[in-house]
């Protein structure tokens, strides 16, 4: 092996060998691997003679033609490897270089926009929920990775009484801007309580096993109740109904105008929750100070505030968020479709565009015996019970 092969096979070793020769010593290198098999070969077929000892040709012993045989084969072995493993590294390197850009343009792509993409896909997915799940809410959070995916996951949450429970886990991946749909995972889900009876079903059906039910529960309890009107109602009109008593309420169901496939209970409502879904763009800016630090950077401090809700009213203002969230959903249909599959949009916003925002049934929660109070009230039909929790309430003041 010529001296100047060795510099180029340790400059190739060190990864500081010119890319021309570095191709050039890769051929040579995979001539050495057919080499390395024909030396093999004559280790087991051929008698090797060679050499001249003391000015006479002499005959290597057997063990000394195979010694220098093996010899050979090691460093064409060790240089085979060398070539391998420097070029694993290579892959390596360029792998983490693409996943470290990829992170970075991932990055980059959900943090454009005002708001930025991942506010707006999280307000999507979670006004989906909010809309579908009746008392059911999620906080989502972010996280980015690589390859342009990002994970929203998140809590599901219910209140009871004045606690507010875990119902379960979601979690959702985006590519860009599509989904897969989501991953749900419920906690002892309550299926009685989930659904609400169509009219005008709801007249003929009394409920009193589910009165039965709540006669039954002791009195230091709190207990989640649904329950469906006598006919439609305003929402300004339902909150006036429930206003003097010892419960808080929780989620309305709307009329869509949907069949239900003939069947006697809405297995999948649509509504919205007694607190209002608040967007980017409902949010006041109240004050706002800026204070330069040096050259280049600044210090800046704001003051926001979302509207006031009237405790028992302002159902104009709870009709109109519906409404602003229903056209989010449409906007953003690829991913509503994923997050609530069950949900006819366009049918539901052309019905209530047409026909308003009318109630036929409602989630409340409260102390047991206040709730088996609405067995009285004649507005009050088809109840089911959903979860119950030892007392955790502080009594409203009347």
């Amino acid at each position: 092996m010529s001296e100047d092969f060795k510099r180029k096979l340790k400059q190739y070793a060190e990864g500081s060998l010119p890319e021309d020769e570095r191709e050039e010593v890769e051929r040579e290198i995979e001539k050495l691997e057919l080499y390395q098999g024909y030396l093999e070969e004559l280790t087991e077929s051929v008698d090797y003679k060679s050499g001249i000892r003391g000015g006479r040709q002499a005959e290597p012993s057997e063990s000394e033609n195979k010694r220098q045989l093996r010899k050979e084969a090691n460093i064409i072995r060790r240089g085979k490897w060398k070539a391998r493993l420097s070029n694993a590294l290579t892959l390596l390197s360029l792998l983490i270089a693409v996943t470290f850009v990829s992170s970075a343009c991932t990055a980059l792509f959900y943090s454009m926009g005002e708001p930025d993409r991942v506010d707006l896909y999280r307000d999507v997915v979670s006004s989906a929920i909010a809309v579908t799940e009746p008392n059911v809410e999620v906080h989502l959070n972010a996280q980015g990775n690589a390859f342009f995916t990002m994970d929203l996951k998140g809590e599901l949450v219910k209140q009871i009484g004045d606690a507010r429970v875990s119902a379960g886990d979601y979690s959702i991946r985006f590519l860009l801007n599509r989904t897969n749909g989501p991953v749900l995972s419920w906690k002892e889900r309550n299926t009685n309580g989930r659904g609400f009876a169509r009219l005008p079903d709801s007249s003929t059906y009394n409920g009193d096993s589910e009165w039965s039910i709540l006669e039954k529960l002791p009195e230091g309890t709190v207990s989640e109740l649904y329950f469906s009107l006598d006919r439609l109602y305003e929402t300004e009109d339902l909150l006036k109904l429930l206003e003097s008593r010892n419960l808080t309420p929780l989620w309305f169901a709307v009329d869509n105008g949907q069949d239900n496939s003939g069947r006697s209970w809405v297995s999948d409502p649509i509504g919205f929750p007694y607190m209002p879904i608040w967007h980017h763009d409902d949010k006041k800016l109240e004050s706002y100070s800026e204070e330069k630090r040096g050259l280049f950077s600044k210090v800046t401090s704001s003051l926001s505030s979302y509207p006031q809700v009237q405790a028992n009213g302002d159902g104009e203002l709870r009709n109109d968020n519906f409404k602003k969230t229903l056209y989010l959903l449409r906007e953003y249909r690829a991913i509503t479709k994923k997050a609530a599959p069950f949900m006819k949009l366009d049918e539901t916003i052309g019905y209530v565009e047409q026909h308003g925002v009318k109630l036929y049934g409602a989630v409340v929660t409260g102390p047991t015996k206040e709730l088996l109070k609405l067995k009285q009230e004649p507005w009050v039909r088809a109840p089911r019970v959903g979860e119950v929790r030892l007392w955790n309430w502080r009594d409203r003041g009347h």
